[in-house]
């Protein structure tokens, strides 16, 4: 069990990495950070992020955080820039370089080979008159008075502080650009949020041969026949023209058994209009999957199955509860 005092610590620590944020926020230099904000507006290219070290791992996740908001970004190890991968870096492109220090040997070792290709540079640093930031077309004060660990030395404030305005440039630019949930959901369609954004009824019902369909003149024991034939709980009710006429579920045929009876079962005569739901809740193909699960569980009594119409009422498909949340949603 945790005691007091490093229950204590942690909270002093937690809150100290957000003072430094809080610290870097008051810091910032409207024109400094216009300038910053221009160059990457204006960027014709892709976006490549530099670090190295701890540096490196906060560069790949600034430039995760960018390109799935909808600004093109890569990262790039300086060491593997340096043996041939500075071939990724065309004109059009933005350099973006973190480093603490603003004196990382590798960065310094890439800035006449950047310069060649013409291309703008960006740094966030912890120390605006080191020679990365003197040598940066627009520089972002990213310093810290004191990192959060003990004894001063593990990045840990610093990278926090590297990471927060990274993500405020990710989503400053992804505002610039207007980006829309759909839009976000494109970039993340494995995603629970991509799925809702995304995954539509079309995707996942039972169509074509996979449709259980039935004439609405048929017979309760071919009615039970093609529920059993399909395995899907349902079967759609549809006339001459194939337009839905109503909906029959396994249930709709228990309950009517069990109000015949056994005496009486032999004698029945039933037939689709006896057993199905005229006028059901239906779905369209494009309606989005997540719509159609609310459709069927927003209510008092919930649906498993729905059928699926096209715009004329023509039969298309019929879609499960259970195929919608098998999906992940």
């Amino acid at each position: 069990m945790t005691d007091n005092s490093s229950f204590s610590q942690v909270v002093e620590l937690l809150r100290a990495e957000s003072d430094a944020i809080a610290k870097a926020a008051a810091r910032l230099q409207q024109d400094e950070l216009e300038r910053v904000l221009g160059i990457l507006k204006d960027c014709k290219g892709k976006i490549i992020l530099l670090g190295v070290g701890k540096s490196g791992i906060i560069a790949q996740k600034i430039a995760a955080t960018m390109t799935s908001s909808g600004t093109a970004a890569i990262h790039l190890h300086p060491s593997d820039a340096l043996h041939g991968g500075l071939g990724i870096v065309n004109s059009g492109d933005v350099v973006i370089m973190l480093s603490n220090s603003g004196e990382t040997d590798e960065l310094l070792e890439l800035l006449p080979y950047l310069k060649r290709r013409d291309v703008p540079l960006v740094a966030i640093v912890g120390n605006v008159k080191s020679t990365i930031a003197q040598k940066s077309d627009a520089v972002i004060d990213a310093s810290v008075d004191q990192e959060a660990c003990p004894l001063n030395l593990a990045p840990t404030a610093s990278t926090t502080v590297s990471l927060a305005i990274g993500d405020a440039l990710a989503m400053t630019l992804m505002r610039a650009k207007g980006l829309t949930e759909e839009d976000f959901a494109s970039n993340h369609p494995a995603g629970q949020l991509g799925k809702r954004l995304t995954l539509r009824v079309g995707d996942l019902m039972h169509s074509g041969n996979e449709n259980p369909t039935i004439a609405s003149d048929a017979s309760w024991m071919d009615i039970v026949a093609t529920i059993s034939q399909f395995g899907l709980g349902a079967v759609n009710v549809i006339d001459g023209e194939k337009k839905l006429a109503g909906i029959i579920t396994d249930g709709d045929v228990r309950r009517s058994l069990q109000r015949l009876g056994p005496r009486n079962l032999e004698f029945a005569n039933l037939s689709c209009d006896d057993l199905m739901t005229r006028n059901p809740v239906v779905a369209g193909p494009d309606m989005l999957a997540f719509d159609a699960l609310h459709l069927m569980e927003d209510r008092p009594s919930q649906i498993n199955v729905l059928p699926v119409v096209d715009e004329n009422n023509f039969c298309v498909g019929l879609i499960r509860l259970h195929d919608i949340v098998r999906s992940g949603l």
